[in-house]
């Protein structure tokens, strides 16, 4: 994006915007925020990724110098599916198998 000119937020600049680590979700709402474009900033305008950078050709592999897979979680479509996916998380701090 700032390739395009859009100033946006550092990814890690979640102290700058008064985001805290949560303790169980860790940097959830900043993440949500910031890929929403919900971040308060100091002049009171929204910042974070533009809906653009939702609409622009992804890169291809060949674009990154250590290319690697990513494997993602479908988001929880519910309440149940968070909780779940929460003690899931903490289980697997522990390497308790579920």
């Amino acid at each position: 994006m700032k390739e395009r000119d859009y100033d946006i937020p550092a990814l890690h600049d979640y102290e700058k915007y008064g985001y805290e680590e949560e303790r169980l979700i860790g940097l959830k709402n900043w993440y949500q925020d910031y890929m929403r474009c919900n971040i308060k900033s100091s002049d009171e305008n929204l910042v974070g990724l533009d809906e653009v950078v939702y609409t622009l050709t992804p890169p291809a592999e060949s674009d990154f110098k250590y290319s690697t897979e990513v494997e993602f979680n479908d988001e929880p479509k519910n309440f149940i599916e968070e909780i779940r996916n929460l003690f899931g998380a903490v289980f697997n701090m522990f390497g308790v198998e579920v």
